[in-house]
């Protein structure tokens, strides 16, 4: 089953994403720049679109981080995780992914929060600002407000480019081909066979 049915038209979602996802900022404009989630300097892009609130997003996560891990460490890949924001409750997420990473922006705790996160969206209990800082904090995860507007407007034009409609997505694009994978197998599949 693939989450992230359209109700919405893309764009639809694409213009609230914009509005949500700008946040009240207290870094400077160049290092909000520099706070984005992709890592890694192989010569394949990866682009892996999730929301917090798909179950298969959630299911496939722990499967393919290993995976993941194995192509950053072998330098095989470029990888950048993209929030879509289908769910109401995905942009409080997000927003608050990228606040980490104003502490520590590498993988392992990009990986570390976003699993923090696809659990609380399991129990639904996270649903404000506040308990999402409460969650945070009581997990050891430090962050700072800033304005997320440049992470977000690269964000949306990620998915208006790659034509996302549904989740999970991985767009892989080697040596300049671009392929598109829907679903935890298919996903799955296609990060096994850059190895």
């Amino acid at each position: 089953m693939i989450s992230g049915k359209r109700i919405f038209p893309v764009f639809f979602v694409i213009l609230i994403a914009i509005f949500l996802f700008s946040g009240s900022g207290t870094l400077s404009l160049g290092a909000q720049e520099a706070l984005f989630p992709s890592y890694g300097s192989g010569t394949v892009e990866v682009r892996l679109y999730t929301d917090y609130f798909c179950p298969p997003c959630r299911s496939m996560e722990p499967e393919i981080e290993p995976i993941l891990k194995n192509l950053l460490k072998k330098k095989t890949i470029r990888l950048t995780f993209v929030d879509v924001p289908f769910n109401s409750k995905s942009p409080l997420y997000a927003r608050y992914f990228l606040y980490s990473l104003a502490k520590k922006n590498d993988v392992e705790h990009a990986i570390h929060v976003r699993n923090i996160l696809f659990e609380a969206a399991t129990r639904q209990d996270v649903n404000t600002k506040e308990q999402t800082e409460k969650l945070l904090t009581s997990k050891g995860i430090a962050y700072v407000v800033w304005n997320t507007k440049p992470a977000f407007d690269r964000f949306n034009a990620m998915i208006k480019a790659d034509k996302i409609d549904r989740t999970p997505t991985c767009v892989i694009v080697k040596r300049g081909k671009k392929e598109k994978y829907v679903g935890k197998p298919d996903i799955i599949n296609a990060l096994t066979g850059l190895k």
